[in-house]
């Protein structure tokens, strides 16, 4: 089958590699599409892999084509979207119901071959059966959403709370959306990309700058939700917070990447700085949301390429071009 490959730091191909074929409880994908998101920008830059070459592709959904023998839940033609977390289900974490901290973390396109391929194996517990109204194509979606819902897990939103979101990207605007939904009283995106922050307007936040300096809210705000991993925005963040407020750690940042807090001030403030981690019993109710409409696709897909143009998708993603990037092999 052909596939992409991050051969190296830096360097990806698209290749042919050695068709999968599904163990016991495993089951064979026809991928149908498969996102580009920052985690597999880390990868091609040779940090997140334990080691290369690998596959990547976290973000899929398609077709089963073949089952593995133990395998009775699903079908030859059942179309699925793929939970990639793969936890060890043995250590301290895991038997606490943390799996997404597993001392063994791994995970589909992260760790072992994913779904940039025409075909990609999952185990049976991973897959989701998608109702018939939902586009396959469009299922990528779900597994960035199942973070953003995570990430709300985290939060335990309260009903009428100011809500500032860096970063308009795929996941800013996920948190946008359900931010929304939980009963924000408005909620505010900052970026300094212009098309993403028009995109963050017509999904229909409250306000919409360059910097939160522009917003003229001295008091800060309720919730602070950093979606870029950049170490200028994070360092702002964390001074946008209100009183009694929460700040939330959702982008990827370098491993090298600091910021400076100030411990009276979140001791005497009662500051929470707190963290989001993938994906934690949060795919399948993602899966839901997503089938009610809880996105437009047509709106967070802005390019839909074929699997040959993978190196091309992974060079107009890092350059902050586009929304939601698929490939379709």
């Amino acid at each position: 089958m052909r596939a992409a490959v991050v051969e190296a730091p830096g360097r990806v191909t698209v290749t042919t590699v050695p068709d999968p074929s599904p163990g016991p409880r495993e089951v064979v994908v026809r991928v149908a599409s498969c996102g580009l998101c920052g985690t597999d920008l880390h990868i091609m830059r040779g940090e997140f892999a334990p080691a290369l070459p690998i596959v990547p592709g976290h973000e899929f959904a398609g077709e089963v084509v073949a089952l593995g023998r133990e395998v009775t839940e699903l079908a030859a033609g059942d179309r699925v979207a793929v939970d990639p977390s793969l936890h060890c289900h043995e250590c301290r974490y895991c038997r606490a119901g943390r799996g997404n901290l597993c001392d063994r973390w791994a995970a589909i396109g992260v760790t072992v071959p994913g779904g940039a391929a025409e075909f990609a194996v999952a185990p049976v517990a991973n897959c989701v059966r998608l109702p018939e109204h939902v586009d396959v194509r469009d299922a990528a979606l779900i597994e960035p959403l199942s973070c953003a819902v995570r990430g709300y897990d985290v939060l335990r939103g309260t009903l009428g709370a100011e809500v500032l979101v860096y970063g308009s990207g795929t996941m800013g605007l996920m948190m946008l959306e359900l931010a929304k939904r939980t009963g924000a009283a408005a909620v505010d995106v900052v970026d300094v990309n212009p098309e993403r922050l028009a995109t963050a307007g017509l999904l229909g936040c409250t306000r919409t700058a360059a910097s939160a300096e522009e917003l003229d809210r001295p008091g800060g705000w309720d919730v602070v939700v950093d979606a870029t991993g950049n170490a200028k925005a994070i360092q702002d963040g964390l001074g946008r917070v209100a009183k009694g407020g929460t700040f939330l750690q959702f982008g990827v940042a370098d491993y090298a990447t600091t910021a400076v807090i100030e411990p009276y001030r979140i001791y005497h403030q009662e500051i929470t700085i707190t963290g989001s981690m993938a994906v934690l019993h949060s795919y399948e109710r993602a899966a839901a949301l997503f089938a009610s409409g809880v996105l437009d696709a047509s709106v967070f897909i802005s390019d839909r390429l074929p699997l040959a143009e993978y190196p091309r998708a992974m060079e107009r993603f890092a350059a902050g071009q586009g929304r939601k990037i698929v490939v379709e092999p």
